[in-house]
């Protein structure tokens, strides 16, 4: 039986240092480096820093090899796309539409972004008997479709085979991506133009709580590059060294006053919760990630994010229950899994990746960089919860927004969608 993993702090001399400047992204920090020793000297630091990155556009962050290419067609099921999206590692991708013409712009060629948990929490609430919009409900084409006939009766619902009976009904094979465009997060999606500034990109990325943010090509009417978290957090790791970088990164988290969020503050379950109370909770909060804390004390046992929702299609043989499996018997039963298969890399064997205020954030980039995560618990000298950290909050601490700075840069952005889930 596998247990879950115990608090890992991660110390500054296990992480390595970065000295080689061939990578893209280290010849992006380069570039920073230029533009930084070219500043008038009496700007502050942070004056600098804003300046530097707005004078870089985002046509120079490199390509992303998990985004290039990775477009789904609207009328893929969701259980292609499913697959689709499992098989490429990623949570999400843009999703054309077949029936746009051949010279349609690129806001009229897309439709959305679909994601792993929008479709999860989409056919979770087809299925939820108690749900008003349950068992038949209208696709997009107009017609009825009656899920529950899919299902069987609602014993099937709470029963120990929900998950492989579900991801084997009609519903879940026939259902088009383009029937949960409901589900997408804009409509289509919030862009960036390529010469569209890095601080643009930064300041969406953290005060703006963008995920991911696609870069489209005005002239070829598609998406050239998604600029993820994951690539810039690479970015940053890729500057150890440069003389801004260490200006900035030999700050420790106390100097600096993180973390913002307290531990009275965090949204957190418990390890003998039911594991879909933390999807709903990450859903309801639209937050990426939640720690598992022991009852008996503040220690985190464990992470669940978002992305592990995919587990409920991927992988529902490691599922019984799936109103009553706790959060702990679910890190455990992923972790088997994970390790059945010899997947070594999945960020949820990490376990509890965890900091002090007394790391640096320099520290703090390259943990998040080499354990390829998003986020960091903070604890005392006991273990126990004290605080958390993400990617925004180092980027907050990075960059700023002068006032007025996006005038009507979301003018143009539709709003999200009413029946938006997730």
């Amino acid at each position: 039986m596998a247990s879950v993993p115990e608090i890992k702090i991660v110390r500054s001399e296990s992480l390595g240092h970065r000295s080689e400047v061939s990578s893209p992204e280290a010849k992006l920090g380069m570039r920073v480096e230029d533009l930084w020793d070219e500043q008038k000297p009496q700007l502050s630091p942070d004056e600098k820093l804003n300046a530097c990155f707005e004078s870089i556009p985002v046509s120079a962050f490199p390509l992303s090899s998990d985004s290039q290419d990775i477009e789904i067609r609207s009328d893929t099921s969701l259980a292609e796309a499913v697959e689709t999206l499992s098989k490429l590692k990623v949570l999400s991708a843009p999703v054309v539409d077949v029936d746009a013409p051949e010279d349609a712009s690129w806001i009229d060629r897309y439709i959305g972004i679909v994601e792993f948990p929008g479709i999860v929490v989409w056919l979770l609430h087809q299925l939820d008997p108690t749900s008003p919009r349950s068992p038949a409900v209208a696709g997009s084409n107009g017609t009825s479709h009656d899920f529950t006939a899919d299902i069987g009766d609602d014993s099937a619902v709470t029963s120990g085979n929900f998950f492989e009976v579900l991801t084997s009904s009609e519903l879940y094979k026939n259902t088009k991506v383009r029937d949960i465009s409901g589900t997408f997060r804009w409509a289509p999606f919030l862009a960036l133009q390529k010469d569209n500034s890095f601080l643009t990109m930064l300041l969406l990325l953290s005060k703006y709580k963008m995920k991911s943010i696609p870069v489209v090509d005005l002239g070829e009417a598609k998406i050239e590059n998604i600029i993820t978290q994951s690539g810039v957090i690479h970015m940053l790791a890729e500057c150890v060294g440069l003389h801004w970088f260490e200006d900035w990164g030999v700050k420790t988290l106390s100097e600096v006053g993180l973390p913002i969020m307290s531990k009275d503050h965090i949204i957190k379950i418990y390890e003998d919760e039911p594991v879909l109370q933390a999807f709903k909770l990450m859903r309801r909060k639209r937050i990426g990630g939640i720690p598992v804390i022991e009852r008996k004390s503040e220690k985190p046992v464990g992470n669940i994010s978002l992305r592990d929702v995919h587990f409920l299609l991927t992988a529902p043989e490691i599922y019984h229950d799936y109103r009553s499996i706790t959060t702990k018997n679910f890190l455990v039963a992923v972790r088997e899994h994970l390790e059945k298969r010899g997947d070594t890399s999945a960020p949820i064997l990490s376990g509890v990746i965890a900091c002090t205020k007394n790391h640096t954030l320099k520290e703090l980039i390259l943990m998040l960089d080499a354990e390829k995560i998003h986020r960091l618990y903070v604890v005392d000298d006991s273990g126990n919860l004290e605080g958390l950290i993400t990617l925004r909050d180092i980027i907050a601490r990075l960059v700023y927004e002068p006032p007025g700075y996006f005038g009507d840069f979301f003018d143009g952005v539709m709003p999200l969608p009413q029946n938006y889930r997730v």
